[in-house]
């Protein structure tokens, strides 16, 4: 290792001193934000949130602060083909009833693997890597289905948002300490571990139930359409209530991602990644951002809207809402070079996916794809009304998945799915949650 010589560091000094451009900039940034003197005035001035093909005409959603935003992504997905199928003004589901099993379904997959890898060193990566964060938030698109496939939903009326399913973080401290624990006691329990997960899931039951309530088991609608109609379904149970008011087939849709380390074409999962056991496992088909965004736009002219996972803290502009890949001009700031390839920073920790949306718009110019409308989870004071735009620029660098129906894959695509998918550990880039 290499000590920094007081004689390199009067050097540093030296030079920055004799730069004018490095002390303007300086002055600027010590009394002002760099994000404020970085931001691209051309491209915030050109920036449009109307498009041509827009889908949306609900209010949107808002997860607080919690990590939930693949879950409200996917309910916003379903509720957007409800709102049309039965007329209505608007509807959301309940976010904290797939919430709750969502937390009871981590646990046991975790309880569960820590009992399969109970012969494994505590230092063993995939051990660690699960014990840094047993029971967070996050989620992908195959998890989402897992929970609604085994658990249905109900609407929002049916089982509301309460403090700790808008604000996770002490009900998750809690639990995180409980499954640590729980990971300890099963390590220890040999022939009995199947007796103490079973213990470990009632206490787990018990702490989710304290924070958010008890899930219905049968649930009814009242409801009015937007011809005053009224209409009343049910009482039912949340998987019939699903069956009932879900039109599209989520056992039909795929997530397509795009990661320039691996072969276009191939399939990929992630080892002990997922929530239910025996449910949906996790599973990707590798394709060029360019499919990627042409199936995006073909799924919004079709009038669906399209679930998306992307790296949402690379050139944005969280009040504005917009994302574009020249929006923050840091290089020109620092007068250094930052960029790297996107496969250079999946590979050096620069980036991952980590959040989940909704496309529900498509700008198109001749038929080029200029921009999209995204439906984030923040709520309505950010961007237009909470609504947000994408340029087409930051598209192929920063999107990493979007869920779309196999049937309207190309045929090469479609065909793709039926091979062995490589297998990444859980600690790729690829392995992140929403």
């Amino acid at each position: 290792m290499t000590a920094i010589a007081l004689s390199d560091i009067d050097q540093m000094r030296s030079q920055f001193a004799a730069d004018p451009v490095a002390t303007i900039v300086q002055n600027a940034v010590t009394t002002t934000s760099v994000k404020s003197i970085a931001l691209n005035r051309t491209v915030v001035s050109q920036a449009d949130p109307l498009v041509s093909n827009q889908l949306d005409t609900w209010k949107p959603a808002n997860q607080k602060k919690s990590g939930r935003c693949w879950l409200f992504s996917g309910l916003n997905l379903l509720r957007s083909h409800v709102i049309k199928e039965m007329n209505l003004e608007g509807f959301e589901f309940s976010q904290n009833y797939l919430h709750f099993w969502d937390k009871l379904e981590k646990a046991n997959w975790f309880f569960t693997s820590m009992i399969e890898l109970a012969d494994r060193e505590l230092d063993d990566r995939t051990i660690a890597h699960m014990l840094r964060d047993p029971i967070g938030d996050g989620g992908q698109w195959d998890m989402f289905v897992a929970l609604v496939e085994k658990y249905g939903v109900v609407p929002k009326a049916s089982m509301p948002e309460t403090e700790s399913s808008s604000n996770t973080r002490a009900m998750n401290e809690t639990l995180a300490t409980l499954l640590r624990r729980g990971a300890r006691d099963l390590r220890a329990a040999g022939e009995s571990a199947e007796a103490v997960r079973t213990e470990l899931m009632r206490q787990v039951f018990r702490v989710l139930a304290i924070h958010l309530g008890t899930p219905p088991s049968t649930v009814t609608w009242s409801y009015k359409d937007k011809d005053k109609q009224f209409h009343r379904v049910g009482p039912m149970t949340p998987l019939d209530f699903a069956h009932h008011v879900i039109e599209q087939h989520l056992s039909g849709v795929v997530c397509l991602v795009n990661d320039p380390r691996h072969p276009y074409g191939a399939t990929m999962t992630v080892d002990h990644l997922g929530n239910v056991v025996g449910g949906r496992p996790i599973r990707y088909l590798n394709v060029e951002a360019e499919q990627l965004k042409a199936m995006v736009v073909s799924e919004i002219t079709a009038g669906r809207p399209v679930w998306f996972g992307c790296d949402t803290h690379q050139q944005f502009d969280r009040d504005l809402g917009l994302w574009d890949e020249n929006l923050l001009e840091y290089e020109r700031v620092y007068g250094l070079t930052l960029s790297m390839s996107k496969a250079e920073r999946m590979e050096y920790g620069e980036e991952a996916m980590n959040h989940a949306m909704l496309f529900t718009g498509a700008d198109l110019v001749d038929g080029r794809l200029t921009r999209l409308r995204v439906e984030n989870s923040w709520g309505e004071d950010l961007g237009d009304k909470g609504f947000m735009t994408m340029n087409e620029s930051w598209f192929g660098e920063h999107v990493f998945e979007v869920a779309v129906s196999v049937s309207d894959l190309p045929p090469e695509l479609a065909a793709s799915l039926d091979k062995d998918p490589i297998v990444l550990p859980i600690w790729d880039p690829m392995g992140t949650l929403a």
